[in-house]
């Protein structure tokens, strides 16, 4: 079957399935390397639903932070699901070949969800900052209404922006290698294999990675400025250091899912001298890193959810 925008002659030259080759570089240490990530994958599965179930069944947690948490634990469980699986059967079983269309609709999964990630970041240092700067205000201006507005405006903007993606690798004809030297079907590495120019398809997708992150990174660091103007303001240092401790642990798992992702936006541009073996593993790190800490991070260490895991744990132990 044609797909939408696809040339006859790029659907004729790429019918077949493509080859992903795991981490090249690493094959002898990929029935190793599968542990780590197989543990990765069941804690962010096992953390994100408890997380979900959590929140659902609480009627205490239903508040714009644990929300957007929600929010992020779905993007999270869809972006683990989106690759892991594949890599596991890769370093498991061997099963490197990968279907045309499945190709690009993990492509379009893996980019989509990714920009959701870094706006769900965004919408949480958000509401950091009202809560703490602006703590009497904070009912009134994250309302219910307010937060499903700005949930399904990260969507929107994830799936609109790179909805045109998949359009842009279909239409390419491959008539070289069908080999992807990577873990999964990643935008550039596609469009690398293609036998045509790719300048124009290679500009929008780094101009849209660098605008999303570039215009996410700076709100967020605005909001967290502002946070700790205003902690350092409080006359009370036992509550400045609680606020404090809980935006530290926020910012690591922040700098964990931006700097991995940097690392592998400017290696496509400029490292040429970055062994591949390490960009691609960087490349999975930022993909499975961020949805395993997440639970922990904004869900174990924030104390009205710590006080239900241990009610629930003493409730078993009666």
């Amino acid at each position: 079957m044609m797909l939408p925008g696809t040339s006859r002659n790029a659907t004729a030259s790429a019918p077949g399935p493509f080859t992903l080759l795991g981490i090249p570089g690493l094959e002898s240490l990929q029935a190793w390397l599968s542990i780590p990530f197989c543990s990765m994958y069941f804690m962010a599965l096992l953390g994100n639903l408890s997380l979900l179930l959590m929140v659902k069944t609480e009627p205490s947690l239903h508040e714009p932070m644990y929300l957007f948490l929600c929010m992020l634990s779905l993007t999270d469980l869809v972006l683990s699901s989106s690759t892991l699986p594949k890599l596991l059967a890769i370093f498991w079983f061997g099963r490197q070949p990968i279907n045309f269309s499945a190709c690009l609709a993990q492509m379009f999964f893996i980019h989509s969800f990714t920009a959701m990630e870094s706006g769900f970041f965004l919408a949480m240092a958000y509401d950091r900052y009202v809560a703490i700067c602006n703590p009497l205000r904070h009912a009134t201006v994250l309302t219910n209404a307010v937060v499903a507005k700005i949930g399904l405006a990260v969507v929107v903007r994830g799936v609109v922006l790179f909805f045109p993606h998949p359009f842009l690798v279909g239409r390419l004809p491959f008539c070289k290698s069908k080999v992807i030297a990577h873990s999964y079907c990643e935008f550039m590495a596609l469009v690398k294999l293609a036998c045509a120019d790719t300048a124009a398809s290679r500009g929008y997708s780094l101009t849209l990675a660098f605008l999303i992150g570039g215009f996410d990174v700076c709100f967020i660091s605005l909001s967290y400025a502002l946070i700790l103007r205003t902690v350092c303001r409080l006359p009370s240092k036992e509550a400045g250091l609680k606020a404090l401790g809980t935006c530290s642990s926020h910012i690591c798992v922040i700098l964990v899912f931006y700097s991995t992702a940097v690392f592998s936006f400017l290696t496509h541009r400029f490292g040429h001298n970055v062994p591949h073996a390490v960009h691609i593993f960087i490349a999975n790190i930022y993909l499975v890193v961020p949805p395993t800490l997440n639970p922990i991070i904004y869900g174990v260490r924030t104390k009205k959810i710590r006080d239900r895991v241990l009610q629930a744990l003493l409730c078993r132990k009666r």
